[in-house]
């Protein structure tokens, strides 16, 4: 499982099943279709002179390249990201095994570090929500493509696994989904019964989603009116970016095993 550092760019973000994913208490409605209209909405945002400024400090945290020599850029498609379907889990007919999520573009700073921008049209139109290290979610949809063409490439976030579904079909695109379905993948039914015997008990709604477990945030406070770019350490040892203003609160992403 790898750790990615992130920032969240709103107190309301994309919610997932539970555990281990990015559950928020006003979570960000996901896009129900993807259209040309909101590519061009989501690319608009995740270029947006004031996201790239955002980038700019995002790759700078480290000490990597400064601020200033950042130049990051928005680069490809706008690419859509499917996790697994908490219906699915659920076991009700007819529900696909991937739920789409957000949108996600492609970022690149001038030293070639990589990060996601995270888009989801929220009530005040399309917005990035989260920034992410790596190229994860470009790269699995490349991948899912080759292996599987025509199928729905999607991520089982508790574990941070990444598959591709088609027909009857479930293939592993990464380690984490191959120890989990095995190198030669399994049945849509095998699939379906893995998930729902480890996540059905755990669903919204459940006693341990109301316990409080099922969350994969901290709340922190934000960066005031300075402007600054406070930096907290999230479980694991990954470094995560809370990207506040006005002194308002945002959510850190973290990682916690099943159960945690």
């Amino acid at each position: 499982m790898t750790l990615r550092a992130s920032a969240a760019l709103a107190a309301a973000t994309v919610a997932v099943l539970v555990t281990g994913g990015q559950a928020a208490a006003a979570p960000v409605p996901q896009p129900q279709t993807v259209t040309a209209e909101n590519r061009a909405a989501a690319h608009q945002a995740a270029a947006a002179p004031a996201t790239l400024a955002t980038l700019s400090r995002f790759f700078a945290r480290e000490g990597k390249v400064s601020v200033a020599a950042a130049q990051p850029r928005v680069e490809g498609e706008v690419t859509p990201v499917s996790y697994l379907s908490p219906d699915f889990v659920a076991g009700k007919a007819g529900a696909p095994v991937a739920r789409l999520e957000f949108l996600a573009s492609a970022a690149v700073s001038a030293d070639g570090q990589k990060a996601a921008l995270w888009t989801a049209k929220t009530g005040d139109g399309w917005q990035v929500v989260n920034i992410a290290t790596g190229d994860d979610e470009f790269r699995y949809a490349r991948l899912g493509a080759e292996k599987l063409p025509g199928g729905t490439v999607f991520r089982e976030p508790q574990i941070d696994a990444w598959y591709v579904a088609r027909g009857d079909r479930v293939l592993p695109l990464d380690e984490d989904a191959a120890r989990a379905v095995g190198d030669r993948g399994v049945t849509l039914a095998g699939y379906r019964a893995r998930v729902t015997g480890l996540y059905g008990d755990k669903l919204p709604g459940s006693a341990y989603a109301e316990g409080g477990r099922a969350g994969g945030f901290e709340t922190a406070g934000g960066a005031g009116g300075s402007g600054g770019l406070p930096v907290a350490v999230a479980a694991g040892g990954a470094g995560a970016l809370a990207l506040g203003a006005g002194g308002a609160l945002v959510l850190l992403r973290r990682r916690r095993s099943l159960g945690g």
